[in-house]
């Protein structure tokens, strides 16, 4: 292992330390709340202002109500907003909608749009498609009602990390394929994209060290697919790295650290989507794990949030200060 730790950007190294030492062998509760097990700092005033509702809305037809939380910049806009549905990571197993609420509120004050996070169903309680059908449902109600969020339904895009950057690549396939609410940009960072990861025949050797493992991610995978990953009885529909048809998705942005476990089947992913002519922004980062955001200030973590800002920015449309 030392020698792999070689390979951990000297700047990100420190941050391992505060990894929680997951193992969903003993069960998922112990995950479900609060896994870095520190209180979140207070909100600077600036982040306070932002407008935070709770929601349940309809959810698919026969499926719960789905909650949302909807982040407002303060103010009164003289045109529409743009907004932004953004997913939150965790594995498909672990994660809610409140666990990026400085994230979003950032987003909102500095984009000057309305977010929306969608808390969908986890597995293993719930299989594939039911976070898909809790996504959909959130861009579907977002784009609804669009005129009284104040939100221009030309300019919202979806976001996601990790889980959620699978998610967030699935809604796009999915809001395609059903003809549904119009997505201008998919923003995906270190994106959970392909179940065949878990049983490849010839692993990268320098991936899946740090921050989510192959263990981890079989253990994810099967638990949102509701059987083994990497089979023949997993359908296209249900990892959107096994869709045969790419073209005439949304723009797209994908950000992956070079020892992620993802960053072979990001790099194809992104290869994929460009080969059908759909613009794509590809970053990756030397020496980043997956999770590597956790070292806060460090500059490749300061860098890929200037990406992430910019990239949105042009997407949306927005002027950034």
């Amino acid at each position: 292992m030392t020698d792999r730790l070689d390979l951990v950007a000297p700047e990100l190294r420190a941050a391992l330390d505060y990894f929680p030492k997951i193992d969903f062998g003993a069960g998922i509760e112990p995950y479900r709340g609060n896994i870095f097990g520190a209180e979140r700092p207070p909100l600077p005033p600036e982040l306070v202002a932002v407008e935070h509702e709770e929601r349940l809305i309809a959810g698919h037809p026969g499926d719960p109500d789905v909650r949302i939380l909807i982040y407002t910049p303060p103010g009164v806009a003289t045109a529409p907003r743009p907004a932004i549905l953004e997913i939150h990571g965790g594995g498909f197993v672990i994660g809610n909608a409140d666990m990026g609420d400085a994230g979003n509120r950032a987003l909102a004050l500095q984009l000057g749009c309305v977010v929306v996070s969608v808390d969908y169903r986890l597995a293993p309680e719930t299989v594939w498609p039911g976070a898909l059908h809790d996504c959909y449902a959130a861009l579907t109600w977002l784009h609804d009602n669009a005129g009284a969020l104040g939100v221009d339904p030309t300019r919202i895009a979806i976001a996601g990390g990790s889980a959620g950057g699978g998610h967030a690549a699935a809604l796009a396939i999915h809001a395609r394929d059903q003809a549904g609410p119009a997505i201008c940009f998919q923003l995906l960072d270190f994106p959970m994209l392909d179940d065949r990861t878990c049983s490849a025949a010839d692993p990268h050797p320098y991936c899946g060290d740090f921050g989510w493992t192959p263990e981890m991610n079989r253990f994810g995978w099967r638990s949102l697919l509701g059987t083994e990953p990497g089979g023949p009885d997993v359908s296209e529909a249900m990892a959107p790295a096994r869709t045969r048809d790419l073209s005439r998705l949304p723009p797209a942005y994908i950000m992956v650290g070079a020892l992620d476990l993802f960053l072979e089947e990001d790099l194809e992913y992104a290869r994929r989507l460009a080969r059908v002519g759909v613009p794509v922004e590809l970053h990756v980062i030397p020496g980043a794990y997956h999770g590597f955001g956790l070292a806060q200030t460090a500059p490749q973590t300061q860098q890929a949030i200037r990406w992430r800002m910019d990239a949105l920015a042009r997407a949306l449309g927005v002027t950034l200060a």
